[in-house]
C-alpha cells in the first residue's frame, strides 16, 4: 500500500485519471516483474490468492499495514502465506515501522525471512493517519526519527550483534545475509534519502509514470551520494482491478474506505485502473522509466482477478 503523502514535508505528485484506451496494446515487457497487492477485505481468501499467484507468473505478494482499520496484520498474515507458497516473494507495503518495538521487529522479520526461505521483502514507511498514531501511542512528529532509529537497530541485530550493554544478540539469524531486503516508501526528500542510507530499494506508489520518474531519479542520486555499489531496486505500485462492473464498483468502495481518513479518497478512486488498456499502459510506462517490478494493488477480494491479470499481462 502506498505511503501516505499527507505526512511528508512536500506535496506528493498527484495520481491522474487512467490513460485513454490505446489501439492494439501489447503485453507487458517480459523484463519487468509483476506482483500483486493483496486485498484487505477477506483475509481467509488470501490463501487462495497466494496459491494461485504462486502457481502463476507473479513475482511478489504485497500486504498493507494499518492499525485502526480492519485489515489483517501483515507480518502474521505473510508468515501464514509463506507456508502456503513455495516460490512467490512476500512483501509489506508498507509496514509502519514507528509503531513497532525494534528488537521485536528484528526478531519477527528475521523469523519470516528464515521460514520463507529468504522470500521476504520488508517495505517500510512512517505512516500518516492520526488515529493510527494515537492507537499505537506514538508522537507523529517523531515518526521519521523513529524509523531511522529502528533501521539502525535492525541492521545490527540482523548481523548478529548484541542489542546493547548487558544484552546479547536477538535471534534467529535471517537466512538472507545482512537481513531481508528493505524497500522504503515515501515522497519527501528524507524518505527518498533513506534508500541510500539504509535500504536496498524504493517502493513508489500512487502516482503515474511521469511523476514517478522524478522520484526514481532522486532515489538514484541518494544511492550515489551515499557511495553505494550497484543500483537501488525500483518498484512501482498502481491500484488496479479487473472484472465485472460489480467487481469494479466494489473496488471503488474499498479504496474509498481505506483512504477516507487521509482526505485523498477522491483522488485515489480516480486513479484506480479498471481497464486492460489502462493497466497495460501503466505497466509499460513504469517499465520505460526503469522500474524493476510493478505491483498491481487489488481492491476487490474476488480471487478470479489473479487469473485475469495473468491472462492480460503474460499470455
Amino acid at each position: 500500500m502506498q505511503p501516505d503523502p499527507q505526512t511528508t514535508s512536500q506535496p506528493a505528485p498527484q495520481p491522474t485519471s487512467q490513460p485513454a484506451p490505446q489501439a492494439a496494446p501489447q503485453a507487458a515487457p517480459q523484463a519487468v516483474k509483476i506482483g500483486l497487492g493483496l486485498p484487505l477485505q477477506d483475509p481467509v481468501l488470501l490463501f487462495e490468492w497466494a496459491r494461485r499467484a504462486d502457481a502463476g507468473p507473479f513475482s511478489t505478494l504485497g500486504l498493507a499495514d494499518r492499525v485502526v482499520f480492519d485489515n489483517p496484520e501483515p507480518l502474521v498474515t505473510l508468515a501464514a502465506l509463506a507456508g502456503a507458497t513455495s516460490r512467490v516473494r512476500l512483501q509489506t507495503e508498507v509496514l509502519l515501522a514507528p509503531h513497532h518495538v525494534p528488537a521485536l521487529l528484528a526478531k519477527q522479520t528475521a523469523t519470516l525471512d528464515l521460514l520463507s526461505g529468504g522470500r521476504f521483502t520488508l517495505g517500510l514507511g512512517v505512516g500518516g493517519r492520526e488515529d493510527d498514531f494515537l492507537a499505537a501511542g506514538i508522537d507523529p512528529r517523531r515518526r521519521g526519527r523513529l524509523l531511522d532509529e529502528r533501521m539502525a537497530v535492525l541492521r545490527r541485530l540482523w548481523a548478529g550483534e548484541p542489542f546493547g550493554d548487558g544484552v546479547g544478540p536477538v535471534g534467529p539469524a535471517p537466512v538472507t545475509p545482512g537481513g531481508p531486503e528493505v524497500l522504503f516508501g515515501g515522497f519527501a526528500p528524507a524518505a527518498l534519502d533513506r534508500v541510500g542510507r539504509f535500504g536496498d530499494g524504493f517502493l513508489g506508489a500512487g502516482v503515474p509514470p511521469e511523476a514517478m520518474a522524478g522520484l526514481f531519479q532522486d532515489v538514484e542520486k541518494s544511492w550515489q551520494r551515499h557511495g553505494r555499489d550497484g543500483r537501488p531496486r525500483l518498484v512501482a505500485q498502481a491500484n488496479a482491478v479487473l472484472g465485472s462492473a460489480e467487481t469494479v464498483e466494489q473496488a471503488r468502495r474499498n479504496i474509498r474506505a481505506y483512504y477516507e481518513s487521509s482526505g485523498r479518497a477522491d483522488r485515489m478512486e480516480e486513479g484506480l485502473l479498471t481497464t486492460p488498456e489502462a493497466i497495460r499502459a501503466a505497466v509499460a510506462g513504469f517499465t520505460a522509466i526503469g522500474a524493476d517490478e510493478v505491483m498491481l494493488y487489488c481492491w476487490s477480494p474476488e480471487v478470479d482477478q489473479v487469473d485475469r491479470f495473468a491472462e492480460l499481462l503474460f499470455r
